[in-house]
């Protein structure tokens, strides 16, 4: 299959029958892969934090109503 160099890119080359662009660089490649699995790992530590935090929330508000019971005497 013969491709088609991109004028003013190099390492881009179009596939004629698809018209995609093809990357040849291997080492922009592996960069892109690098960055795509830092912001997934980034992500994941966000909803880590929100998880901790959702469940700190709940047992403060469980606290505070533990106490509440326990100053009105309902124990």
């Amino acid at each position: 299959m013969d491709f088609i160099k991109v004028k003013g890119h190099d390492g881009l080359l179009r596939d004629p029958n698809t018209n995609s662009i093809i990357n040849t660089k291997m080492s922009e490649y592996q960069e892109y892969v690098s960055r795509k699995k830092m912001k997934e790992e980034e992500q994941q530590k966000l909803q880590n934090l929100e998880s901790d935090f959702a469940n700190m929330k709940d047992d403060l508000n469980e606290i505070k109503t533990l106490l509440r019971s326990l100053i009105n005497g309902s124990w």
